[in-house]
Parts: C-alpha cells; sequence; structure tokens
C-alpha cells in the first residue's frame, strides 16, 4: 500500500467534516472520492497532504508516518497535490512556473533577483511537453485558458517528481472539450510514469471513465468503495449522492 488513511477525524468548531475515515490506496492504483457539495472531499486532501492538521488518527503514505508533517514535507516525500482553485504564479510566464518548480525540488532557492534562466531548461521543456504546453512557454501564465492554467498547475506538480498525485476536481470549470483532453493527459501520464491516482471530481463520467476503484464520501464519512459498477449499483450511493433509490 502507498497509502494508509487510519481513523481520521477533523471537525470545525463542533461541526464534524471528517469522522473516522478509513481506506488504503494500492501502488499504482487509480482511485477517485466522489461525494455530494460538502461531504468533506477537499478537507480529506488537506489533511492528507498537511494543509490541515488532524484531530485524530494516522496517515501512512510509503511506508512513512506522515500525520504530523507539513505540507513541504509532504511534498517532498512525492506527494503531489493540485488544488480547486488555480495554484499557480500569474504574473510569471508559464515556463518560470515550471521552472520554479523543479528548481524548488531540487532543493534550488528561487527568487524575482537571481538569474535563473540557464538552469534545469532541459527537464522543464520536457514537463511543458508532456503537459502539452510547450507553445504557451513564453506567455504570462494569468492570461492563459483556464484548461490551459489546469494543464499548467499538473505541469507544476509534476515538477516535484511525485511517487502519488492527489488531484482536486481537475477538470473544474472546464468546457466538454477541454474535459476530455485534460483526462485523456492525466490518463497518459499517470500510466506512463507509473504514479497512483487519487483524485476528486464533480463529472460522473470522468469518474467513470478513468477510476479502477471509487469511493464515496457523505457528511465525513466513507460509505461505499470499490469497482465503479459496484458502486454504480449501490442504493446507499445512489440514495444519498444521485439523489434516488431503484
Amino acid at each position: 500500500m502507498i497509502l494508509q488513511v487510519k481513523n481520521l477525524v477533523k471537525s470545525f468548531d463542533g461541526f464534524m467534516a471528517i469522522a473516522g475515515v478509513n481506506f488504503t490506496v494500492k501502488k499504482g492504483e487509480l482511485c477517485a472520492i466522489i461525494g455530494p457539495n460538502g461531504a468533506g472531499k477537499t478537507t480529506l486532501f488537506n489533511l492528507i497532504t498537511g494543509h490541515l492538521s488532524m484531530d485524530k488518527g494516522q496517515i501512512v503514505f510509503n511506508d512513512i508516518d506522515i500525520s504530523r508533517l507539513n505540507a513541504h514535507k509532504v511534498c517532498r516525500l512525492g506527494l503531489g497535490r493540485s488544488f480547486q482553485r488555480i495554484n499557480i504564479f500569474s504574473r510569471l510566464t508559464v515556463f518560470e512556473n515550471i521552472q520554479a518548480a523543479v528548481l524548488t525540488h531540487r532543493g534550488k532557492s528561487f527568487n524575482f533577483f537571481t538569474p535563473v534562466q540557464p538552469l534545469f531548461q532541459e527537464e522543464t521543456h520536457e514537463i511543458l511537453e508532456r503537459v502539452g504546453l510547450q507553445e504557451h512557454q513564453d506567455e504570462v501564465s494569468g492570461s492563459l485558458a483556464y484548461g490551459f492554467q489546469k494543464q499548467l498547475e499538473l505541469g507544476i506538480a509534476l515538477a516535484m517528481e511525485p511517487k502519488m498525485l492527489l488531484l482536486d476536481e481537475p477538470t473544474a470549470g472546464m468546457s466538454a472539450q477541454e474535459t476530455r483532453a485534460t483526462i485523456e493527459l492525466i490518463g497518459e501520464i499517470v500510466k506512463e510514469k507509473g504514479l497512483t491516482l487519487l483524485f476528486t471530481e464533480h463529472d460522473m463520467s470522468v469518474v467513470f471513465s478513468i477510476s479502477e476503484r471509487i469511493m464515496v464520501l457523505h457528511q465525513g464519512k466513507l460509505i461505499a468503495s470499490g469497482p465503479p459498477d459496484e458502486v454504480r449499483a449501490n442504493p446507499e450511493v445512489q440514495k444519498v449522492y444521485m439523489g434516488e433509490s431503484r
């Protein structure tokens, strides 16, 4: 197992956001976590990646207990992350964003006053090509179309050379065409690099097209976990998530 989440608990002012969640993810597995708005999906990701501190529980990543580590240390161990809201340097070019991530991963300092143009150019170009942004490398990131900004965020995550990717709503706000292209890209990269993928997604066609296993979160609790067909047929999932009972 590359990830083990054990009895994870998190509350906010008495509201139980995550209520004793347990699950594991195998190395190389493609897993989705779905659930209604407010189910706790982003909170769960924030706990796993060290952006929030837990009240109780344990998280083990690649045989290392990361329960009390901050986000920077978790990332350095190989757990990459993207966010619902775009998380890029909007005033830097596309190339500079990727280069900054590579520099950070390689332990080099990055600031706006030190010349860094010669550093890790080959590595940066390789990532840009892989995420389909080579033609946009000199554009200011904040001026990119939304779909390209999401691809850039994926490139930044890849620059950290992760063993596992956590993608929070990777196609949110995208058109149908952008969604298809992004999911195909993610699937290709994950298989090509042998990565483990755990993602949240609102688009069920995306979830069922790429996932090997789906976990369903409702009111901070996991109510189902299994292959897509099994989860689709689960009466409790139909009732609380899809709004129907068959």
